[in-house]
């Protein structure tokens, strides 16, 4: 269920970007200071990096994607009080890093640097037991 909530959250947000979401396409603007050409551009490149980031998670969830997905969740929840909304638009977004954190949690958080490049690490905790 993590996994299929993971990727929901990233196809959504990437289809947004692909079709250029005038708020978003606006925040870029404001954040690099770059062109609405420019915006729409990297918004276009965002979204196709989230559709890879939903694919991945439900095929072959690999932990540094995971890890990305974790901070790419906080920093775009993060982004709507930096952009003048509500701290409340923050705390409805917990999900968005939240599902990431603990699919990589339950995934089992690599302790060696090769790991991160693996499905997991191999220490999936079980459960159902206590």
């Amino acid at each position: 269920m993590l996994r299929i909530a993971v990727a929901g959250e990233f196809l959504g947000h990437g289809v947004f970007a692909i079709l250029g979401k005038p708020q978003w396409i606006a925040w870029t603007q404001e954040l690099l200071g770059v062109g609405t050409e420019t915006a729409t551009t990297l918004m276009s490149l965002v979204g196709f990096a989230d559709l890879v980031i939903a694919v991945l998670v439900l095929v072959w969830p690999i932990s540094i994607v995971l890890l990305w997905a974790v901070f790419w969740g906080f920093f775009t929840a993060l982004l709507r009080p930096m952009m003048g909304d509500p701290i409340w638009d923050f705390v409805e977004r917990w999900a968005n890093w939240g599902a990431p954190l603990a699919l990589l949690i339950v995934n089992g958080v690599p302790r060696h640097w090769w790991q991160w490049l693996e499905v997991g690490n191999g220490k999936k905790k079980d459960l159902g037991k206590a």
